[in-house]
């Protein structure tokens, strides 16, 4: 049976989009007309978007038919041995394994721009609405790929990767697969936001890297808030003795124009993503839900900004009963284990102490059927046009020992 789009509740989530009305809600003496003006002021002002950051920072392969791709892999030659002249030489078996990953869902966004809006309109809002749409699904996107390089890092041990619902089941761990330890920032709750102790945690990081042979190109990946804390000044010797900034000791950047040097060759790059403080060192983060009523993870399930604020049951991302049914795919399990700073802790409570993360390309991939398209049909029916934006990729673990974290004292 056909649906009316006009019986839709809301005009925002997937009603009509009536662009003459105001906060989605019709004047009484108006109408949907209240926007509609007589004169025109000559631009459009439109709501703040978020910048997509994580697509270039990952491996993506880009497949035509299918519902997943394979990244073959092998493991190390770790056994050497002397040889005693005479003795037959027997090679070692080399071990293999494949990292599966799947395209979730189609993920959309839909408008629908009836045909007599647009005949009064004295602007076009066409492009302003698929913009909009464009950069909603980017932001699903960026924040799913932070989530698997969040779970990555968090995969500190075989057993903390092998853990149910740790890391999509299409992943096979090898016997002797690398994994790297994540470094907590100072020795109080205060020091996540002092530089020094930033820079010498993304140090570590890097150390962490060169010690376990971990390949490719680090980079930073932080916070706004952490990022700007690079420039805080709590004495006077502080942009003295900060060697990033220092110039006599090969530092760099530059504190007037607001921009911090590659630290240890790498790269900084900054999302609000993340998370963000919201008064001293309380983080608020929508990458995980998390109850009002503890610091624990409800289900440990991703939500969107309206979840949040409405502190409802934590929503499976995925189709779970058709689809791809994959429905802890970006979600944090429970259960407690060791982790490198030698407390047992429930995975879900380090994922909330995460505040920033140096990684390299190969610590997640994509694996992407559909790119973000824009489609849209005149419907004589219902006397408008309905817009749809979509895309059809999917997120996994490729490589655990390539994503590092950095975590807050608790």
């Amino acid at each position: 049976m056909a649906t009316n789009y006009s019986s839709v509740a809301s005009n925002v989530e997937g009603g009509i989009h009536r662009s003459g009305m105001v906060n989605a809600a019709t004047n009484s003496t108006i109408g949907s007309r209240e926007l509609f003006l007589k004169l025109y002021a000559g631009e459009v002002l439109t709501s703040f978007q978020s910048k997509n950051i994580m697509m270039p920072l990952h491996r993506v392969r880009t497949i035509s038919k299918g519902k997943s791709a394979q990244f073959p892999m092998t493991g190390k030659y770790r056994d050497a041995a002397y040889h005693t002249p005479g003795n037959e030489i027997v090679p070692t078996a080399s071990k293999q394994a494949e990292r599966v990953i799947a395209v979730d869902d189609l993920l959309i966004n839909a408008q629908f721009i009836p045909s007599i809006d647009e005949a009064m309109r004295h602007y076009d809002i066409r492009s302003v609405y698929t913009q909009e749409a464009g950069f909603g699904l980017s932001k699903v996107a960026d924040e799913n790929i932070l989530r698997l390089a969040l779970k990555a890092s968090l995969c500190e041990t075989k057993t903390i990767a092998e853990v149910a619902g740790m890391i999509q089941g299409d992943l096979d761990i090898l016997d002797d697969e690398d994994f790297t330890p994540n470094v907590v920032c100072g020795s109080a709750a205060a020091d996540i936001r002092n530089p020094k102790h930033i820079v010498q945690a993304i140090m570590d990081a890097r150390r962490i890297f060169d010690n376990h042979d971990v390949p490719g190109d680090p980079f930073v990946v932080m916070p706004t808030d952490m990022y700007y804390d690079l420039f805080k000044v709590s004495s006077a010797t502080d942009m003295v003795d900060f060697a990033i900034f220092n110039r006599d000791v090969g530092g760099g950047g530059s504190i007037a124009g607001g921009q911090v040097p590659q630290i240890l060759g790498m790269p900084i790059y900054v999302t609000n993503h993340l998370g963000y403080f919201s008064s001293g060192n309380t983080w608020v983060s929508n990458l995980w839900y998390q109850a009002s009523t503890n610091s624990a993870l409800t289900a440990g399930k991703p939500v969107t900004h309206k979840e949040v604020a409405a502190n409802t049951a934590a929503p499976a991302p995925l189709a779970k009963d058709h689809g791809s049914g994959r429905t802890t795919q970006y979600g944090v399990p429970a259960g407690a284990h060791t982790f490198a700073s030698g407390a047992s802790q429930h995975i879900s409570n380090v994922a909330l102490e995460t505040r920033a993360l140096v990684m390299t390309k190969d610590a997640v991939a994509t694996v992407k059927l559909m790119d973000l398209s824009v489609e849209s049909e005149y419907q004589i029916n219902r006397q408008g046009t309905l817009v749809v934006s979509k895309y059809a990729m999917g997120h996994n673990v490729l490589r655990p020992a390539c994503a590092v974290s950095i975590h807050a004292v608790t």
